[in-house]
């Protein structure tokens, strides 16, 4: 166990050699500090993938109508593809036992008045359903049911933002606003995550919107969920066999790329973790490179101590000291040098990524973080193998003569 002397004759030499002891615990501290700068960011941009693809429910299909670029049974090429009711029910009907629901998707734009403010909000005709594609959260009053599908009632579901838009400090629940020259009596108000987009928009029934566009039976969209017991597996089955029923009845080739687009999100979702996951291994490639460049200069480092104090040491043996006595002064430095500078850099490199938080966010980096665990076995990693590129040269001094050591230039 060392004595107060022997801590004093380490701190006497560290403040002998400032600009040494200096070198060495930046080595190590910024090797710590790239390392937890480097897990933090790419976690933050997990973070970002994840919030992008949790908006909406990850067992859903959105089925897009698009031009057919090629003539297929008679049909000319340039054929704009075209939705409709019956296409919800052929669904159902055909794919039951896969299916949880089937929801249509009518987007308009167009101006939304209450009392003497106005703007411009996206109108979406859609089921009672799509409130759970969506993930709609409502605050408060409630979404659109069945009876108001059925009955093609003339009811609106706001955002937020279009609340505090129209309204200011006024409760929307119960006003009537005008849409587009038709009036709709708001009876909830919904939040999503999504962001201030999502919330300028408006939800009606798909029945009412079809009834006001001269009682059409026309969709834009289709969004179809599958029931999360099939797994991976069983939802890209289910996708192909999707794809080959709208085709067959809308006559669409099966190589026309432009008839329609099915964006299957269980599968961009799993497409965009395995993506997020090879930026994390290159970027824990690149952060165990920069631990590994810190042993490397901290070995250095102490190789080029220990040639430096040879003749000391040499001294020290002649007046009786033991090999041991003169590894443990050495490598107590070694290991005190490369703690300290460790935690510190791994204390500055957590609190600069808590400053971050979502300031960078515009680069896709949300809330970037380390694990603690990770970065205590990190810088426990560079201490221990500090304390060894310590002893070894430590242990190759002790061994030398005294008179040699003297004779050393």
């Amino acid at each position: 166990m060392f004595s107060r002397d022997s801590w004093h004759e380490i701190f006497d030499t560290i403040r002998k050699n400032k600009l040494r002891t200096f070198l060495s615990g930046f080595t190590v501290a910024l090797g710590i500090l790239i390392f937890v700068f480097l897990v933090g960011l790419t976690n933050g941009l997990v973070n970002t993938f994840n919030e992008f693809f949790s908006d909406d429910a990850s067992n859903t299909f959105y089925i897009f109508a698009g031009r057919t670029s090629m003539p297929y049974k008679g049909y000319k090429s340039g054929r704009q593809i075209q939705f409709e009711n019956d296409d919800l029910t052929d669904i159902e009907k055909n794919f039951e036992l896969v299916t949880e629901y089937v929801s249509p998707r009518i987007d308009r734009n167009g101006m939304v008045k209450y009392k003497n403010e106005s703007n411009n909000y996206t109108t979406r005709g859609v089921s009672a359903d799509y409130q759970f594609a969506e993930k709609t959260i409502i605050m408060k009053g409630r979404y659109l049911n069945y009876e108001d599908i059925k009955h093609k009632t003339k009811y609106a579901v706001i955002g937020r933002l279009v609340e505090r838009d129209l309204f200011g400090q006024e409760d929307a629940l119960g006003a009537y606003i005008d849409v587009a020259g038709s009036v709709f009596k708001v009876i909830g108000v919904f939040q999503d995550d999504a962001g201030d987009d999502e919330e300028r928009r408006i939800y009606i029934p798909y029945t009412t919107r079809q009834l006001i566009e001269k009682n059409t039976d026309k969709v834009d969209q289709l969004v179809v969920a599958f029931k999360p017991e099939i797994g991976y597996v069983g939802a890209m089955a289910f996708e192909q066999s999707l794809n080959k029923f709208i085709r067959d009845k809308k006559y669409i080739s099966p190589d026309d790329q432009n008839g329609i687009y099915i964006r299957n999100i269980a599968d961009a979702i799993k497409q965009n973790q395995q993506f997020a996951g090879v930026l994390a291994y290159i970027a824990g490639f690149i952060a165990f490179g920069t631990i590994l460049a810190g042993i490397i200069g901290i070995s250095n480092i102490m190789v080029f101590v220990v040639k430096e104090r040879t003749k000391e040491l040499g001294i020290r043996k002649a007046l009786g000291a033991t090999p041991r006595s003169v590894i443990s002064s050495i490598l107590v430095e070694s290991v005190f040098i490369t703690t300290v500078s460790g935690i510190f850099g791994m204390i500055l490199g957590i609190a600069i990524l808590s400053s971050l938080g979502e300031k960078l966010k515009d680069y896709f980096i949300t809330d970037p973080y380390i694990n603690m665990g990770l970065a205590v076995f990190a810088t426990t990693i560079l201490i221990v193998f500090g304390a060894i590129a310590g002893y070894i040269p430590a242990k190759r001094a002790a061994r030398i003569k005294p008179i040699v050591a003297l004779r050393d230039e």
